[in-house]
């Protein structure tokens, strides 16, 4: 089954630890509501104590495992998908490889065994999160993995290889790799820009640019657009003249690179050869919305689904537009058991 997967993700798998709290558990670990941090050594017994909570989930998160899910759902074919990330041997580990089967998705895991899988304790109180990660075993991908005989079967196989531009901070040796084959394979390479802070430190910018010409589907949101534009010193703050320039950027392909840069509820902005196209999405009331911390993954995902089945940019939007819609209302990265939408 697994060198039948037509999307492939590599990034960073983080299992999701989520549950409500008391407000005084926020602060006996000196976090903010609506805060996202990296956990210290003060945060560690945070852990454990969520996971034992009876009202705990257990959520495969990170962006990249976020829009493989997202896809694997909305396609509602076993095996459409495969997703390659470290975790530890551990039962964190465990967790996200018995959902990830259980949805369909091919998980070809790296296992470290000296180090704990990646998690992220998500405190939810009043509607409102606060975010804290241990990347642990995520942090430590390596291209080796990559190579193994069976992964690189997968890598050949897929039509779409997708990464978030976090994947950079871990493993570029493996985009590299990757975005390259790409050219062998005649498949499509789709990159997210994924964070202000990637293109603001100069080690992880330079990687974004050595991407970019193999990148055949840009992702960002008009944030990361504008902080791209600031630090290239283009500016502007326009992002369809931001949208232009970046599918501008000459590619090492023959085909022209499509950028997609979403707004939250305004509408997403396409450029591809110069030319701008906006797209209209359907805005979820306000009494519905329930986390929108994963809207953007799930745009992804259900824009690569439609793309893998050789649809429009105009249905690729659309499906996006519906995958985002939909988990939005629901506490991390979760969805009902079928879509209701059809390609």
């Amino acid at each position: 089954m697994a060198s039948n997967a037509t999307i492939l993700g590599m990034g960073n798998p983080l299992l999701d630890i989520s549950a409500e709290v008391d407000i005084s558990v926020v602060e006996k670990y000196g976090l903010k509501m609506g805060d996202a941090i990296l956990a210290e050594d003060k945060h560690q017994p945070l852990f454990p104590e969520l996971a034992k909570l009876p009202n705990v989930q257990f959520i495969p998160g990170g962006a990249t495992q976020n829009s493989i899910r997202v896809a694997q759902w909305m396609l509602q074919q076993p095996g459409a998908t495969a997703y390659m990330g470290c975790i530890g041997k551990d039962e964190f580990g465990e967790k996200m490889k018995s959902i990830c089967a259980k949805e369909g998705v091919t998980a070809a895991y790296m296992i470290d065994e000296a180090t704990p899988s990646g998690s992220c304790a998500t405190l939810i109180n009043a509607n409102e999160r606060s975010l804290c990660t241990n990347l642990n075993a995520a942090n430590n991908y390596k291209d080796s993995h990559l190579k193994e005989d069976a992964n690189m079967a997968i890598l050949s196989a897929a039509k779409i290889v997708y990464s978030a531009g976090f994947f950079a901070t871990v493993s570029p040796d493996s985009m590299r790799i990757a975005s390259k084959k790409t050219i062998e394979t005649g498949a499509l390479y789709c990159l997210n820009l994924s964070a202000p802070f990637l293109m603001q430190v100069p080690p992880f910018k330079a990687v974004l640019e050595e991407l970019i010409p193999f990148t055949d589907f840009l992702f960002c949101n008009e944030t990361e657009a504008a902080t791209w534009a600031e630090v290239n010193g283009w500016d502007s703050s326009d992002v369809s003249f931001i949208a232009t320039r970046l599918s501008l950027i000459p590619s090492v392909k023959s085909r022209k690179r499509t950028v997609v840069i979403t707004q939250g509820k305004d509408p997403t902005i396409v450029a591809n050869n110069g030319y701008t196209k906006e797209y209209a999405i359907t805005a979820i009331p306000q009494d519905k919305l329930v986390d929108t911390n994963g809207a953007g993954d799930a745009y992804v995902g259900g824009f690569l689904a439609a793309l893998s089945k050789g649809l429009t940019v105009e249905q690729c939007c659309k499906a996006g537009a519906y995958s985002a819609g939909v988990i939005v209302q629901h506490s991390g990265t979760q969805f009902p058991a079928t879509p209701d939408y059809s390609f």
